[in-house]
């Protein structure tokens, strides 16, 4: 796997063990994106200490939490949601892929996603799901890393100007 972006700088993803030490930079990063427009759950204006609570509560035994750097810098981040049902033991959710806006277009979504996806195989996850707003770029990255779209909902989430939009499911075999 290449891991250097376009301007070859190397982009280096790390799993997240401990979320003190990063929470100042996940917050910035997850306040820039929700500025941008992305739709993770949250709307425009994010305040600091909003982004800080959701940060320190992320990581449990069923999150796996990755984290995108270049030069030192955090600029990217996804997390897996292992299911934790007798039944679902065989898949995991890929949450919050976030980019700061002024990394995009390097690779770093595709490495934080192929991290993922790896992980999970490694863990015996072979069925990996996810949601995306429709028309979001992030639509178009996913069907090219195999990503197939199970059905789409309207009206699934509230935007920042209160209008609501739909979301497209995805899923990915992994075996």
């Amino acid at each position: 796997m290449d891991n250097r972006s376009k301007t070859g700088n190397t982009i280096i993803i790390e799993k997240c063990i401990s979320i003190e030490e990063y929470v100042n930079e996940l917050s910035t990063l997850l306040i820039q994106v929700v500025e941008d427009g992305a739709s993770i759950g949250f709307l425009s204006p994010l305040n600091r200490s909003e982004a800080n609570q959701y940060w320190g509560n992320v990581l449990n035994p069923g999150v796996i939490l990755f984290l995108a750097k270049m030069n030192n810098v955090l600029v990217g981040t996804v997390q897996l949601h292992l299911c934790q049902k007798q039944n679902g033991g065989h898949r995991a959710e890929i949450a919050k892929l976030m980019t700061h806006p002024n990394y995009r277009r390097n690779g770093i979504g595709r490495l934080l996603m192929e991290k993922a996806q790896e992980t999970a195989l490694q863990m015996g996850r072979t069925l990996l799901i996810l949601d995306t707003r429709e028309g979001d770029p992030s639509n178009l990255l996913y069907s090219s890393l195999g990503y197939i779209q199970g059905g789409r909902i309207p009206s699934y989430a509230r935007n920042e100007n209160g209008l609501l939009d739909p979301t497209i499911i995805y899923y990915k075999d992994i075996m």
